[in-house]
């Protein structure tokens, strides 16, 4: 069973406090200099074990964030996908794909809970399986439209963000 979660976010606020940890909402700890280390939600999805893990290595302090979902990356996408060069069919297939997925607008699409322990940070990444799945299509899309512009001399030139 795929996890909804807008009622996940809830109930993990609501356990966090049960526990006595502090939440602090943050940002998204993905793209820091710090090493991290992720926890496997494959494997393991249940957030209390991650929890339970903080706990016994003395954390006080988790940083929550969520991410929700707009319905403005189709859009994006949907403007990246014309200019790629592609069969009528492939492209149709990619469009029905990416306005299917414009239902999750407002959605939570992914959930990070983070804490700091002995110089590193550890994460748990849950994501929604639509958005894993769009996430998939999205760089497909990337990698169909060839390689980005990499000739201007911007700290951020070629970067491409799902955010």
């Amino acid at each position: 069973m795929k996890p909804n979660l807008d009622t996940l976010r809830s109930e993990i606020e609501h356990y966090l406090e049960e526990m006595g940890m502090a939440v602090y909402y943050g940002y998204s700890r993905a793209l820091e200099a710090t090493p991290a280390i992720q926890w496997d939600c494959d494997q393991h999805p249940d957030y209390k074990q991650f929890v339970h893990a903080a706990k016994a290595v003395g954390v006080q302090l988790i940083v929550f964030h969520q991410l929700g979902f707009s319905s403005d990356q189709i859009d994006d996408a949907l403007e990246q996908l014309t200019a790629c060069d592609l069969p009528r069919e492939e492209y149709r297939e990619f469009e029905v794909q990416l306005t299917n997925v414009r239902a999750y607008d407002g959605f939570v699409c992914a959930i990070e809970l983070s804490f700091d322990h002995q110089g590193r940070v550890f994460m748990f990444n849950l994501r929604a399986g639509w958005y894993k799945d769009l996430c998939e299509i999205l760089d497909e899309i990337q990698i169909l439209g060839g390689a980005p512009d990499n000739d201007d001399d911007t700290p951020i030139s070629g970067y491409f963000s799902r955010n």
